[in-house]
């Protein structure tokens, strides 16, 4: 896939870094054991597709609201618990830095930070694995930090203003899933869609203002 730069590309003040699928290599693990609790436990099967589809970008509480919704009642207690100890286990044991995403921290000249709809545990987990925390160490942002989650703003605006910056149309925000694009676009902010796993063309449809499949081109697309 060609890289699209905009034509009214710009300088930015801040870059905001959604973490899964964007810092760390964690979306296609964690999905596939989320898709294996869910048979085991509530008797929904689902491809990877179909999980990359529904729940990829959402919070946990978030999924387990969708779940609930599929069967009309509250998922088994053991759902919650099967969800946060499985893809725990799973991702502390595989987990990688996304390819080339060291190098463009390392590269970067404006401050960044971090924005995502995981936790701060888990973000502490995987980032700490991937070493990749001395980088980000202090400018970690959840959606548990604001009162709605991806696709609202919140998440992306609470972590410009406090990183110090109040003009959202000077930040750019990385972003693998149409829900945090949506999110992102409702911020006001401009939108570099990562489209590894995520099929362009949704990142587009939500709203992205420019896509690119290789994290290494980053740096060109932003300067």
């Amino acid at each position: 896939m060609k890289n699209v730069v905009s034509p009214h590309s710009k300088s930015f003040d801040l870059i905001i870094f959604d973490c899964d699928g964007v810092l760390v290599d964690s979306e296609r693990v964690a999905n596939e054991v989320f898709a294996r609790v869910l048979d085991e436990v509530c008797g929904l099967k689902f491809t990877l597709d179909d999980m990359f589809d529904t729940f990829v970008g959402h919070s946990r509480a978030q999924c387990l609201q969708k779940i609930e919704a599929m069967i009309g009642e509250p998922p088994p207690p053991e759902l919650d618990l099967r969800y946060q100890h499985d893809i725990d286990n799973a991702l502390e044991q595989t987990v990688q830095a996304i390819d080339g995403i060291e190098t463009v921290l390392q590269t970067l000249s404006q401050p960044y930070c971090v924005a995502s709809s995981g936790s701060h545990d888990k973000m502490k987990m995987t980032l700490g694995k991937t070493r990749l925390m001395p980088y980000v160490e202090g400018n970690i942002f959840s959606t548990s930090d604001v009162e709605r989650g991806k696709p609202h703003p919140d998440i992306y605006l609470h972590a410009a203003r406090t990183m110090g910056f109040d003009d959202p149309s000077r930040c750019a925000v990385i972003e693998d899933s149409p829900v945090g694009v949506t999110g992102a676009v409702a911020a006001g902010m401009h939108v570099f869609g990562f489209a590894e796993l995520m099929p362009a063309e949704r990142l587009r449809q939500a709203g992205a203002h420019d896509v690119f499949n290789r994290m290494q081109d980053l740096p060109g697309l932003i300067s």
